[in-house]
C-alpha cells in the first residue's frame, strides 16, 4: 500500500512511527518538508522524497531520493512516460539509516557531478520483511 506518511485507520505497522521520525530528520537536513514524502508500507518498506531540482546530465528530468529497507538510499530520475524511476546512484554503506548529513553529502556530490560518493550497483544491506527488526533499526539509528 502506497500512502502518505499517515496510515489508514486500523492499519498496524510497527515501523512507521520510527520511519516517519527518520524521514523528518532527513527532510529537515535537506531543507524540505515531510509533504515531499510518500511511503510504501508493503515489503520491502520504501520511501520516496520528491526534490525540486535537476542534476547535471539530466536537465529535463525530475529528481527524487529513494529509500528502502534493503538498499538504503538512492537517487533516481523520473521518466517522461510514467515508467518506473531510473536509479542513477546508490549511497551504499553498512546501514540503511545513515545520519542525515551523509544523505545531504550524497546529494551534494550528485549536484556537483562528483562520482566519488555512492555506487552504481544496489547494495544488499539487510533482508526485508521483519517489521519489528526494521523498527529497531530505525529507532537505534546513528544521528551523527
Amino acid at each position: 500500500m502506497t500512502a502518505s506518511l499517515h496510515l489508514p485507520t486500523g492499519h498496524s505497522h510497527p515501523a512507521i512511527t520510527a520511519l516517519r521520525a527518520y524521514l523528518a530528520d532527513v527532510t529537515n537536513a535537506l531543507g524540505i518538508g515531510l509533504e515531499s514524502c510518500t511511503v510504501d508500507h508493503d515489503t520491502p518498506v520504501s520511501a520516496y522524497i520528491a526534490l525540486d531540482e535537476r542534476l547535471p546530465g539530466y536537465p529535463d528530468r525530475d529528481v527524487a531520493l529513494l529509500w528502502d529497507e534493503i538498499h538504503g538510499w538512492s537517487t533516481a530520475i523520473e521518466t517522461h512516460s510514467g515508467e518506473d524511476l531510473i536509479v542513477i546512484r546508490y549511497l551504499g554503506g553498512t546501514t540503511i539509516t545513515p545520519a542525515p548529513k551523509h544523505i545531504t553529502r550524497f546529494l551534494t556530490a550528485l549536484r556537483e557531478d562528483d562520482h566519488h560518493i555512492g555506487r552504481l550497483d544496489p547494495p544488499a544491506i539487510r533482508t526485508a520483511g521483519n517489521l519489528t527488526d526494521l523498527e529497531t533499526v530505525l529507532r537505534t539509528r546513528n544521528t551523527t
